[in-house]
């Protein structure tokens, strides 16, 4: 069984649940809430920036050899 990880990289679900996972991870280890917070916080930003560029990677290689009406 093989991983999409285009698919994965870009799922809501998957970064939330990460973030939530090492969130609670900091919490166990001692570590305090607003530390948690300011690291989950920091994983959904970096998944909002990689589920964009994989995005528009996407529709870019959907998009290639097609004539552009536009003029860009």
């Amino acid at each position: 069984m093989e991983i999409d990880w285009k698919r994965k990289l870009t799922s809501r679900k998957f970064w939330v649940a990460l973030a939530g996972f090492v969130a609670g991870l900091i919490v166990a280890y001692g570590g305090s809430q607003q530390a948690a917070d300011k690291v989950s916080g920091t994983i959904l930003s970096g998944a909002a920036v990689v589920g964009y560029i994989l995005g528009e990677g996407l529709t870019d290689a959907a998009n290639k050899g097609k004539e552009n009406d536009d003029g860009d």
